[in-house]
């Protein structure tokens, strides 16, 4: 009954409902329906695995990953099914069915794609949701781990500090967000000056590429292992597992807060920040929060940043350091907090910190509407500059607006710009990441905040890299390039986009889309093309 009421009846009924699209649409529909039962021939797996537009718990299943509240709206083009893999067999089924059939496949693992490429296609598709795969197992005695795509950062550190309080990961500080794509695009966060990036301790991967096939690092070859970390998901094929080597912490660190305004002086400040911030010492990484907030004075506005660290040692050692080489920040010792490793994630990321439980919170963090941008600083922005884009955060389309400036130096210093896709390493000083956002209920005047961000990123053009103007593929962007929604894409139209987020990395990575996945299967608005393709 189960079967008849989960898997054969709503297939017939999306059949009969597909038809009234017209015949062409409702016969590539259906048979990739078909075809993916007859290759998931239990019943009690179909039930588990497909869910179909009419499936009662389709829009929570759609819904439950999305981040970016912008893409969840009813005129937001739906998939025709939602594939929640149980098993590595169900994923090789689902490519097999998709490709036969003519459907676009969108790969999902945490849901936090700034553009929604994860989920959203303006072409007929379907969605292969990793929800299901979020294994975590830690060594703690070889001091590697092997995660699955479809887990969160969270998952992942939660399942470190219930090993061992002296074993971390470089990546993200967002429990939310998913493994599969973050690694995929390189990951950076709170340990980036002292390891480098997420990408750089991947030392193996499981990989299904176009095929079918299931490849290790020996088996797919180090070229594609060299694309996979850091060159983008849902391009080269669907990573199910990476292994990755932990690094080392101290039992205690220490975290603090500063904030200042525009009346403290924070013009001057955040100028000699940038000075000092990428040649702190690698334990030391302290960012910049820069918002609008209610003045001291009774109806006003003001704009803030906050200056947030993390230090990878305690509190006495810290508060001499930072007071000898940033003493204009005023740092005191009440402003700091020592706590573990994993407290200090929660505490970055904004999350509260009631226990580490809270790692493995899928809500933990607000969802919200947004639109945003990334650049990469290779010189200090004059005063004047600062002024500028310090002023526009007082305009009223900036209510929910912030920009990040997190620092560099360090590690990143010494990885060459090729050792991975991720090129962003020596000579820059921080990177800034841009983002607006906006009610619900003003959905439909989006359109001036989105305004807004694409004003103040002309503005900041003068000072950030250029020739390329670099950005970070994980905050997706595509004001800066897109490929063709359908058809083939060149690679002159696709090096617009590719090599602002690759460099000269951009080229490599075609050469391995070429050979691994020469028929485009795996693509998106943002993935590598092929050089060329049917």
């Amino acid at each position: 009954m189960k079967f008849l009421q989960y898997s054969v009846l709503p297939f017939l009924l999306v059949v009969v409902i597909l038809s009234l699209s017209g015949p062409t649409l409702a016969h590539s529909h259906g048979d990739f329906l078909h075809c993916l039962s007859l290759h998931l021939a239990n019943s009690s797996t179909i039930s588990k695995v497909i869910y179909m537009r009419n499936n009662p718990l389709y829009s929570s299943v759609l819904n439950a990953s999305i981040q970016n509240t912008r893409f969840s709206t009813p005129a937001t083009p739906k998939p025709l099914a939602i594939i929640t893999p149980l098993k590595t067999s169900h994923i090789q089924s689902t490519i097999y069915c998709s490709k036969k059939h003519g459907l676009q496949l969108r790969i999902r693992s945490g849901g936090h794609d700034f553009e929604g490429l994860s989920y959203v296609s303006e072409v007929p598709f379907v969605i292969l949701d990793l929800l299901n795969f979020r294994t975590v197992k830690v060594d703690t005695k070889n001091k590697v781990a092997w995660v699955q795509s479809g887990a969160t950062l969270g998952e992942l550190y939660y399942g470190i500090a219930a090993k061992t309080k002296t074993l971390a990961f470089p990546a993200g500080i967002c429990p939310t967000v998913g493994i599969g794509g973050h690694f995929s695009g390189g990951g950076y966060g709170i340990l980036v000056r002292k390891y480098g990036l997420a990408a750089d301790h991947i030392i193996d991967a499981q990989l299904i590429d176009a095929n079918g096939r299931i490849l290790d690092r020996k088996s797919m070859g180090e070229d594609l292992f060299w694309a996979i970390r850091g060159g983008g998901g849902n391009t080269f094929g669907i990573v199910l597992a990476w292994k990755i080597k932990l690094v080392p912490v101290p039992v205690v660190v220490t975290v603090f807060t500063v904030n200042k305004n525009l009346e403290q002086n924070v013009t001057k400040i955040l100028h000699r920040w940038q000075y000092i911030a990428h040649k702190l010492p690698d334990d030391l990484y302290v960012d910049v929060g820069i918002t609008k907030v209610s003045s001291s004075q009774a109806g006003k506005k003001t704009v803030q940043a906050a200056f947030t660290a993390l230090f990878l040692g305690g509190v006495d050692e810290l508060i001499p350091l930072v007071q000898e080489r940033f003493p204009e920040l005023g740092l005191a010792k009440e402003n700091c907090s020592e706590m573990s490793w994993a407290e200090s994630v929660l505490y970055l990321g904004r999350a509260p910190r009631t226990s580490l439980d809270m790692l493995l919170d899928k809500n933990v963090i607000p969802r919200t509407i947004f639109k945003a941008k990334s650049d990469y600083v290779k010189e200090p922005i004059p005063e004047s500059g600062i002024e500028g884009f310090l002023s526009m955060f007082l305009e009223k389309e900036a209510d929910f607006a912030s920009m990040l400036m997190v620092p560099f130096g360090g590690k990143m210093e010494e990885i060459p710009e090729n050792e991975l896709p991720y090129p962003h390493r020596a000579g820059n000083l921080f990177q800034a990441s841009y983002i607006v956002g906006w009610r619900k209920e003003e959905n439909a005047e989006s359109g001036k905040y989105i305004s807004w961000i694409r004003r103040f990123y002309s503005y900041m053009a003068t000072y950030v890299s250029k020739s390329p103007r670099e950005a970070y593929f994980n905050y997706r962007d595509l004001d800066i390039g897109s490929n063709n929604i359908s058809g083939y894409t060149s690679y002159q139209q696709a090096s617009i986009w590719g090599f602002k987020y690759f460099k000269n990395n951009f080229k490599r990575l075609v050469q391995v889309k070429t050979m691994v996945d020469p028929m485009n299967f795996f693509r998106n608005e943002q993935s590598i093309p092929p050089l060329s393709s049917p």
